[in-house]
């Protein structure tokens, strides 16, 4: 853990909430594990969420049909993007892990978070058709997220009122980590902090920060590599792929259930 980088995505909007005090666990920890730790407050930074023509300084190359991603590529490789997002640039070229702390909002992250993720991991910077997935731009990284829940763990299971948690966890972690290359860390949930008595969401803490201190050497959740898919046939899984997978019980990952049931904590757990 010693020398290495990591930075920690937070976004909530105070310093008393649950999420402060896992952010500030974190930060203790990892820095007591000699790792040199960067945090983007997002809302004390007041992080601009919306994807838009400003993020390009100079001018647009089609004012009359502006495209996000391809001016962003071309404004990032003439270092022509807005000043906020160079700087968040910067954090994450250096970062050997990054962490994303927040409150789940609709199943997924607050909007000003969504904005980091669309603005910050530009195209070119973090993704290309050519390099993605196993084969991304950060395979060398790692990157998790840390996130609190309004309702309990048994709301969220395969029989539960809000359904199974590796379900909304696959588009942000599949679809956003692990697209840019990213190894996947299994996610810390601490599920539904307001409704529980102090001492135990001391004890959630603590089982935070004793995992912090391994953080580094755990094993990344398990996802289809690039090669599994074949890209003359509009990247479908290989034939020989599915041969193997036939007689499993399960499918292969939340998102290539293959009309399977799910394969169980596929999303929370390393190693399923």
């Amino acid at each position: 853990m010693a020398g290495k980088n990591v930075l920690i995505v937070y976004a909530h909007q105070s310093a008393g909430s649950f999420n402060a005090a896992a952010k500030d666990a974190s930060v203790e920890q990892l820095t007591a594990e000699g790792c040199n730790v960067v945090v983007s407050d997002l809302y004390a930074m007041k992080f601009k969420a919306a994807a838009t023509e400003e993020d390009v300084t100079g001018e647009v190359k089609n004012s009359k049909h502006f495209k996000y991603g391809e001016e962003t590529m071309v404004a990032w490789k003439e270092s022509r993007l807005s000043a906020d997002i160079v700087e968040e640039h910067k954090k994450v070229t250096e970062a050997d892990l990054i962490i994303f702390q927040f409150p789940m909002y609709w199943f997924s992250v607050p909007a000003i978070m969504k904005g980091w993720i669309d603005r910050v991991l530009t195209q070119g910077f973090a993704f290309t058709s050519e390099k993605r997935y196993s084969q991304g731009l950060f395979k060398e990284k790692r990157a998790m997220l840390s996130f609190t829940t309004g309702s309990n763990e048994a709301m969220f299971s395969s029989n539960g009122i809000n359904g199974d948690m590796n379900v909304p966890l696959w588009p942000l972690q599949n679809g956003i980590l692990y697209y840019c290359g990213f190894q996947v860390l299994a996610p810390q949930i601490f599920w539904a902090p307001p409704h529980i008595p102090s001492d135990a969401r001391d004890t959630m803490l603590e089982g935070w920060r004793q995992r912090l201190r391994g953080l580094l050497s755990e094993t990344p959740l398990t996802f289809a590599p690039a090669d599994s898919f074949d890209t003359g046939s509009g990247f479908q899984l290989k034939k020989e792929v599915k041969e193997q997978q036939a007689k499993a019980p399960f499918g292969l990952t939340v998102g290539h259930h293959l009309g399977k049931p799910l394969p169980p904590n596929n999303q929370i757990k390393a190693g399923v």
